[in-house]
């Protein structure tokens, strides 16, 4: 197979993705490119804290060393945290460049293919070539011992012999292709079967190969994600300390490399204590619980972080994608439960209770709430529409159950209402973030010994998802802490100790 001109070899064209969350696509990429980047910069920024250690200068060696550290760690800690993470082939953009460029060549390499062996008499070396590609693949699949199969595979795609064969006019490239099949459908997952019993309907030569390949490719695919399912439990055991390691490396190089993770936590206790003079500071503000509720409420402040402005932490630099999807569910949780706090308190007693009303005007407000993260989103008008259908909902829903209908300037208010949900200043809206950020603190602090955290009130129509949100927040700061926790602790001392010192 014709190679492009930036690849090495097939596997170049393969990136990492995970779950069938689409944003997970870029997720190893985006934060090893950002670890990447305070590798190559000492330079400050208005949002970092002064440096404790002067800029140090590495060389091109130390660079390449570090970055493939960080890419190593970052793509480790994606295995063990994303467990629907996967292997995935990619193709260049549709219309672009490296795109035309790919199916030139490959159309290239196939006509002369072709042409060659439609002279007289045939010749075979891009077929050959082509042959020991294959031959070096599906040995790929094999394990050493595999010594009877790797036996089996070097004799009937000997390429000195078959060489030969073609010199003197000898070959069966069909007899091959033949092997090569046989052997693919002894090798592949059960759901590759019909892609290779498709090989068999295949008469010419040069289809034939450029199937044989497009299938292979599937292949690689497989056993990659196969051999992802199969490290995954290793790595369990493995990849706290191995992230810690490769992270003290990365520190060692850059010295600078915790700024924002201290700024992080420093903006946090600053928050939390100066809220009242003498408040929580005033006992202890080393005590280790403390230590813990500024920690706790520093993850917390990650699910409301100006993504736009502020520097991430560099100890959740890694898992940034997975906070901002987080962040923009709970954004559309709040607005959903506050229409629904309003709908519920307007209409009072008439509905309350009424089977399926709640989840049928939930998902009118989801639905239409959908696009509320993108920019061609107008709230204005979508806001406008969710007053509008519920009160219509709601109409219906009263005529059907023997209640009057809404008066006009009943409706009138609730749409009003409705509409100012679309401000953070909010009253409402207010009121439903902090009970969210209360019940999600409750995740956070929840161990083995406590029952979960209670559901505040005004938040049951949302309570399923909100704990599928809390449940994953708990892991991944679970994991985080253990990851980071001596690079925290010192951190976090540093920070309260002169506190402590002032307050006595």
């Amino acid at each position: 197979m014709p190679k492009e001109p930036s690849e090495s070899s097939s596997e170049a064209s393969k990136k990492m993705d995970g779950k069938g969350s689409e944003d997970s696509t870029g997720q190893t990429e985006a934060s090893e490119e950002m670890l990447r980047k305070r590798i190559r910069t000492n330079t400050p920024s208005p949002h970092r804290t002064p440096q404790s250690s002067p800029p140090k200068f590495v060389s091109m060696e130390e660079l390449m060393e570090t970055a493939k550290g960080v890419t190593n760690m970052a793509l480790a800690h994606e295995i063990v945290v994303n467990g629907g993470f996967q292997v995935k082939a990619t193709e260049p953009a549709e219309g672009s460049l490296e795109k035309r460029v790919k199916e030139i060549m490959h159309k290239a390499f196939w006509d002369s293919l072709e042409a060659q062996l439609n002279d007289d008499p045939p010749v075979y070396d891009h077929a050959i070539k082509l042959v020991g590609e294959i031959k070096e693949t599906l040995l790929l699949f094999l394990m050493p011992g595999q010594a009877r199969l790797i036996g089996q595979i070097e004799e009937a795609l000997d390429l000195s012999l078959i060489q030969q064969q073609a010199e003197n006019g000898a070959l069966d490239i069909g007899k091959v292709a033949q092997f090569i099949i046989n052997t693919m459908g002894a090798f592949c997952a059960p759901c590759r079967d019909e892609d290779v019993r498709k090989l068999r309907d295949i008469t010419d030569i040069v289809p034939l190969f450029k199937a044989i390949f497009t299938v292979l490719d599937k292949m690689k695919i497989d056993m990659a994600n196969f051999a992802v399912s199969s490290l995954r439990p290793h790595l369990l055991q493995q990849s706290v300390e191995y992230e810690r390691t490769k992270f003290q490396e990365f520190l060692d190089k850059q010295p600078n490399a915790l700024d924002f993770t201290q700024k992080w936590l420093q903006d946090t206790a600053d928050s939390m204590l100066g809220e009242s003079e003498g408040g929580a500071a005033g006992a202890s503000s080393s005590s280790p619980q403390l230590l813990l509720s500024v920690h706790n409420q520093a993850y917390l402040r990650l699910l409301n972080w100006d993504h736009g402005m502020d520097s991430f932490p560099e100890t959740v630099l890694m898992d940034r994608g997975r906070f901002l999807e987080m962040q923009l569910e709970l954004e559309q949780l709040a607005l959903v439960a506050s229409v629904l706090l309003i709908v519920y308190n307007s209409a009072g007693e008439a509905i309350s209770g009424l089977p399926g009303l709640m989840d049928r005007l939930k998902s009118t407000i989801k639905i239409l709430l959908a696009e509320m993260h993108t920019p061609s989103f107008r709230a204005d008008e979508v806001f406008a529409a969710i007053g509008e259908k519920l009160c219509l909902e709601l109409g219906e829903c009263l005529s059907q159950h023997g209640f009057s209908p809404f008066h006009t300037d009943r409706q009138s208010a609730l749409k009003g209402q409705i509409a100012a949900v679309k401000s953070q200043d909010n009253p409402i809206r207010k009121l439903i973030d902090s009970r969210i950020q209360a019940y999600l603190i409750g995740f956070l602090e929840f161990s083995p010994h406590r029952s979960p955290p209670p559901l505040p009130g005004g938040l049951a129509p949302i309570s399923k998802e909100l704990e599928e949100v809390g449940v994953k927040l708990s892991r991944l700061v679970n994991f985080n802490k253990l990851v980071y926790s001596p690079f925290y602790h010192k951190i976090l001392q540093d920070i309260l100790e002169p506190r402590e010192g002032a307050d006595t």
